[in-house]
């Protein structure tokens, strides 16, 4: 099945490092950010997991649970979080899925149908597609994904960057410009008629061409 955004998030149940979940409970009327691991003690994956653990506060602030996925059993995630506590200087202290049998990467299209039933003999290389960032809203749909290599670290400071993005535009009827920064000029979506505009913005806007109507930041 392959997922695009718009989808809803695909609801399973899985063992995690803190107990068992269905995703959708666990979500409740929360953000989330789903992302995965190709395999457990991998050296880009510990570090992004050690800066995860150091952002969650920031997550937090923004109504957004974490949880991560390795294609590995939970008893292996244990030993992976000592090494992440003493190499990054903080341990991950939010859920970790094991996925030994693949059913969660096989159901969000980063590992195909024919990859097998379990994780055991596969390598890293195997799973190189497991590296993927999901940013789902309380309505349960898949607002982002990005994908990155395994020689790449994620950016997870660009990640809070769009999730402030995400709920600034549904909170308000605005998208955000290249490289927008909170606070900074937003975009009158392209939804919004002139008419409407006028009346959630009296003061009006500036429009370098018709289709590109900048405002400030809307306060909540």
């Amino acid at each position: 099945m392959s997922l695009r955004i718009g989808d809803t998030a695909p609801d399973f149940e899985a063992e995690t490092t803190q107990g068992p979940i269905r995703f959708h409970d666990w979500l409740g009327d929360s953000w989330g950010i789903l992302f995965s691991h190709p395999k457990d003690f991998t050296p880009v994956c510990t570090t992004e997991l050690g800066a995860v653990a150091k952002l969650k506060p920031d997550f937090d602030k923004r109504d957004v649970k974490v949880i991560g996925l390795s294609v590995d059993p939970v008893d292996n995630h244990a030993g992976w979080a000592k090494d992440i506590e003493e190499t990054q200087g903080t341990a991950p202290d939010f859920p970790m899925i094991g996925d030994p049998g693949l059913k969660v990467s096989k159901l969000y299209d980063m590992l195909p149908a024919g990859a097998g039933e379990t994780s055991e003999g596969r390598t890293a290389a195997d799973n190189q597609t497991v590296r993927t960032v999901f940013v789902i809203g309380p309505d349960k749909k898949i607002k982002l994904m990005m994908i990155y290599p395994m020689s790449a670290g994620r950016n997870f400071d660009e990640i809070l960057r769009v999730v402030d993005s995400l709920q600034l535009s549904a909170r308000h009827k605005v998208s955000t410009p290249v490289n927008w920064q909170p606070g900074e000029d937003v975009i009158i979506s392209g939804s919004v008629s002139n008419d409407e505009a006028k009346t959630i913005w009296p003061a009006g806007w500036k429009e370098p061409k018709p289709y590109i109507r900048i405002v400030p930041q809307p306060k909540d």
